[in-house]
């Protein structure tokens, strides 16, 4: 069954754990002794409705605060599909959290408060979604309940919005909106009764029709070597097998190959996926390649297509999300990854800070805080290959370590 990993992001108190809980009980995702609990903690809290909040809110600070500060992570699956939830935070100081849980979606819900309509934050959210290349970006406007279910309320948020929208430079991006009480139920899984003014899906209906094949990037293929496979046994005397996963577009056996870095060129002989063979490996399929000639290949080299090289390069530009406490500031060091290859990086300039409101550029900033955004350039120590984010998300994207406390500094989208 595939699995569809999606992103929540809200502002607080916009109801995304209260929305995401709708989800779980209305598909019947909650185990017995998690529903009790909530209609206990419901009932001791002189609520007449559930607390669905508590389905997600794992941490006694986020119960007793009513906000989420960490990433959680809920499955559930429908007759249909799997899906993973990233419930990230909305706070302006959790900013971090939100890039690490939309890193790894392919879907993600902007929740916005219908009372309040488009705010500072949802400009953040989106900004982030846009930074991060979500194709797939649903606007949930929840609580029409406490609007008393208005179309023209809907309608002047949808309005608002769409300005947002033609600020982004993501010209492939799919925007849907869908009006919603999460606390109600309405057009979250069920149809809503009262809202009879809205046509469209739910937002269980939305999640379920999505083309997974059509929300990754189609690139230019990368495969990064994951592990070289060398049996030694007497069936398999010289087999020599390279496994990995498929980025970006397909390979066939009979492709024109180049092997990165020592840019030795041959062709795919085989395709394996565990002991079967095929003519051709999808993008984002794990198989086992084999070449026609005996060339040297490690752990961390690169094999893409003839004539389809990305950048080589020992300079390259990002826009830098920094997550650790400790500034980032220029002729700093780090340990910069980019899939399985490790490279000393240094800060050769902080070229400006981007402010995610929209609201332009920073530029003479001398060092980067927690969960600032910036376009910062790195000298390398040698030469890794990759592409920009913006054409290929995989091959685009690195993270920051600190070589010191071994954190994760911070993560780099390549421009």
């Amino acid at each position: 069954m595939e699995v569809l990993k999606i992103a929540t992001a809200g502002s607080v108190d916009d109801g995304k754990s209260t929305l995401i809980g709708r989800l779980l009980y209305d598909t019947k995702s909650l185990t017995d002794d998690k529903l009790e609990a909530i209609e206990r903690s419901s009932k001791q809290k002189g609520y007449d409705y559930l607390d669905f909040s508590l389905a997600t809110d794992g941490l006694v600070a986020e119960r007793e605060q009513g906000i989420t500060i960490d990433v959680a992570h809920i499955y559930f699956s429908t007759d249909k599909r799997s899906y993973i939830i990233a419930d990230t935070p909305g706070h302006v100081e959790y900013t971090r959290n939100m890039v690490t849980g939309a890193s790894t979606s392919q879907v993600a819900i902007v929740l916005i408060d219908a009372r309040h309509g488009v705010i500072e934050q949802t400009y953040r959210h989106f900004f982030i979604n846009n930074l991060l290349r979500i194709k797939d970006v649903i606007v949930a406007i929840n609580k029409m309940d406490l609007v008393d279910f208005s179309e023209e309320r809907y309608n002047e948020i949808k309005a608002d919005f769409q300005k947002l929208v033609e600020k982004s430079d993501y010209e492939d991006q799919n925007i849907t909106f869908i009006p919603v009480s999460a606390l109600k139920g309405d057009n979250v899984v069920d149809k809503s009764e009262i809202m009879t003014w809205y046509s469209g899906q739910t937002l269980l209906e939305h999640l379920e029709k999505i083309d997974t094949a059509d929300i990754y990037n189609r690139g230019r293929a990368r495969f990064p070597v994951q592990y070289v496979i060398r049996p030694k046994t007497e069936e398999y005397h010289d087999y020599r097998g390279y496994a990995g996963k498929v980025y970006g577009g397909d390979i066939n056996v009979g492709d024109d190959v180049m092997v990165l870095p020592s840019e030795t060129k041959t062709k795919v002989k085989e395709i394996y996926f565990y002991d079967k063979k095929y003519q051709s490996a999808a993008r984002r399929s794990s198989v086992t390649l084999t070449l026609e000639n005996d060339v040297n290949v490690s752990r961390g080299d690169m094999i893409v297509k003839v004539g389809e090289l990305p950048k080589i390069e020992k300079k390259l530009t990002a826009t830098i999300s920094w997550m650790d406490a400790k500034e980032l500031v220029p002729g700093a060091k780090y340990t910069l990854q980019h899939g399985v290859n490790k490279v000393l990086a240094k800060v050769s300039a902080i070229n400006n800070k981007i402010n995610p409101d929209y609201s332009g550029i920073e530029t003479g900033v001398s060092s980067l805080k927690m969960n600032d955004i910036a376009s910062v350039s790195f000298q390398l120590n040698k030469p890794i290959f990759f592409d920009a984010f913006k054409e290929h998300r995989t091959n685009g994207a690195f993270i920051l370590i600190d070589s010191q406390s071994n954190n994760t500094a911070g993560v780099g989208f390549i421009e």
